[in-house]
């Protein structure tokens, strides 16, 4: 049970509604975490304009999904590590022995996506203070800062999504439900 309102169009505050057509039209059906931020339509249009700014990221999609994932996982975030699961798989972005690596937090069988993976947890439990070590392991695996502000940027799309979801308790969608 939310905690809070998952609304739909018909509830939408009017602020929200173009933006949760919109989200509903894309996904052929309408997340329930769309509907919890329409309850708030700057941090739904936040959630969508940074979602956008992250698209166009340096780093590619299966990097972005390593971000996001992390960050679900770390942020005990359900909602988010099936939705970002739903993602990965139908778009084929990583494999599934990464794929479930992320999930469990374990070390991936992947090195450069390992110290992504690695960078971007220590980067969420500093809050930014990452350790050097972390750090340079991440600029040896040929990442660049660009890349590392970039990790920032995806964790701060990462934090309104996996801190919404936790607060609202937001219920998977059917449609999520075989990825939780």
């Amino acid at each position: 049970m939310s905690r809070l309102t998952v609304h739909t169009l018909q509830t939408a505050p009017e602020g929200a509604r173009v933006r949760v057509e919109g989200a509903q039209r894309a996904n052929g059906f309408l997340p329930n975490l769309i509907g919890v931020l329409a309850g708030s339509p700057q941090a739904l249009a936040m959630y969508q304009e940074v979602g956008v700014l992250n698209a166009a990221s340096s780093l590619d999609a299966g990097e972005r999904e390593v971000v996001q994932l992390t960050a679900a996982a770390v942020n005990a975030c359900g909602f988010c590590t099936a939705g970002h699961t739903a993602l990965t798989r139908k778009k084929q972005l990583l494999s599934d022995d990464v794929l479930a690596a992320l999930r469990a937090q374990h070390p991936l069988p992947h090195a450069r996506l390992d110290a992504l993976a690695r960078f971007t947890r220590a980067v969420i439990l500093s809050r930014g203070a990452a350790d050097d070590a972390v750090v340079a392991e991440f600029f040896a695996a040929g990442y660049t800062e660009q890349n590392a502000l970039d990790v920032v940027l995806g964790v701060a799309l990462a934090t309104l999504c996996n801190y919404a979801n936790n607060l609202a308790r937001t219920p998977l969608n059917p449609e999520l439900r075989a990825y939780a």
